[in-house]
């Protein structure tokens, strides 16, 4: 294997810390570790230093002296670590130019995943009950007695809503006030709902969805990431996942929100017995190569996402959602170092595959 580039594309901002090595939590040294062990060279681009035309680009490389910009051919494989909607035109333009772009768009909204997975009768039983908007709110009130409300297009927890019956016609709201992470509770009547609530859901699309009874590790409700890449031959892995934790007397894991990684073994097995953590530890894994097979058919690009599994305490499993963009430190914060590197070489062993097979892209 020859040394190649390989392309990371990255959003401006984060770009512009990489000779700073201030990139977040893109870890810059295990792209570089992960790369060299395929043959390959990472170069760190930004989308508008890309030169469709002459098929140069201006990038980050790596030298003695700290990285550095240089101008190099553009890469003719490029991992997609930037924010882009679906049908991004800049995106497309290095497409059409020949250029083999995975995790071509990472921002899908959570109804539009919903809908994808609802489409396979093996996959529905592993959805909640859903419904969108205010309309769907007052229906699903009127069928369950704990609801989680989510923007369609939010991340890592923003704007999630909660709305729990204390009797009939009577709930409690829970949210996040703007600029808060102390969450606030406020009682509501069913026919006379907070104009707070309704302007939440008039300014952006919104799922309703039934609340997964989780299962709690020390009164605390937890769920699963679940990372699936691409890696050499093209397949479909799992990489490995964590348990995600909720902040005392939170609802919401996501560690953005105050939640802790943890190891997934520890943690299944002290909510539940061994013979019965192991169990739903590999339906787990089953059930989310099956998700991300059922999502390729209709997501072109997709190779590397982060899947949320909730568990009821009965043991039944249930997908939550899906993330374009998986953030891998929560490996490293479960105390997971090998598998947070694995997250970074799978898929710079997908780049190398992709060069040496450039007409499978298009396959998948």
């Amino acid at each position: 294997m020859g040394q190649k580039l390989v392309g990371i594309l990255l959003n401006a901002a984060m770009h512009r810390g990489v000779p700073r090595l201030k990139t977040g939590q893109e870890s810059l040294e295990s792209y570089e570790e992960a790369a060299a062990a395929y043959g390959l060279t990472p170069c760190f681009l930004k989308l508008s230093d890309i030169d469709t035309g002459s098929g140069y680009s201006i990038a980050y490389v790596k030298g003695p002296n700290g990285y550095r910009s240089a101008v190099i051919p553009t890469p003719d494989a490029i991992h997609n670590r930037a924010i882009y909607d679906p049908g991004s035109q800049g995106v497309e333009r290095i497409l059409r130019s020949g250029v083999q772009v995975y995790n071509t768009c990472n921002r899908y909204g959570k109804d539009q995943i919903h809908g994808l997975l609802e489409q396979n009768e093996g996959l529905r039983g592993l959805l909640p009950a859903t419904s969108a908007g205010l309309a769907g709110l007052k229906e699903m009130m009127d069928s369950y007695s704990d609801l989680i409300l989510k923007p369609c297009r939010g991340s890592i927890g923003q704007g999630v809503m909660r709305l729990s019956r204390n009797s009939p016609g009577h709930w409690t709201w829970s949210y996040l006030p703007g600029g808060s992470n102390s969450w606030a509770s406020t009682a509501v009547h069913q026919d006379a709902l907070p104009r707070a609530l309704r302007a939440r859901l008039a300014s952006a699309p919104y799922l309703v969805q039934e609340r997964i009874p989780l299962a709690e590790l020390g009164g605390r409700p937890f769920d699963l990431r679940v990372t699936v890449q691409r890696g050499w031959g093209g397949e479909w892995q799992v990489t490995g996942l964590f348990a995600k934790r909720a902040a005392p007397g939170g609802f919401v894991s996501n560690i953005a929100r105050g939640g802790e990684a943890l190891d997934s073994i520890f943690v299944l097995e002290q909510a539940f017995s061994g013979p019965a953590a192991a169990g739903i530890r590999m339906s787990v894994l089953a059930h989310s190569l099956s998700i991300a097979r059922e999502l390729e058919k209709n997501l072109p690009g997709l190779a590397d996402i982060g899947l949320d599994m909730g568990i009821t305490g009965k043991g039944r499993i249930y997908f939550i959602e899906c993330n374009g963009r998986d953030q891998r430190y929560g490996f490293r914060k479960a105390g997971l170092a090998g598998t947070w590197k694995e997250s970074y070489r799978k898929p710079m062993a997908y780049a190398r595959y992709l060069l040496d097979h450039p007409a499978q892209h298009n396959s998948y």
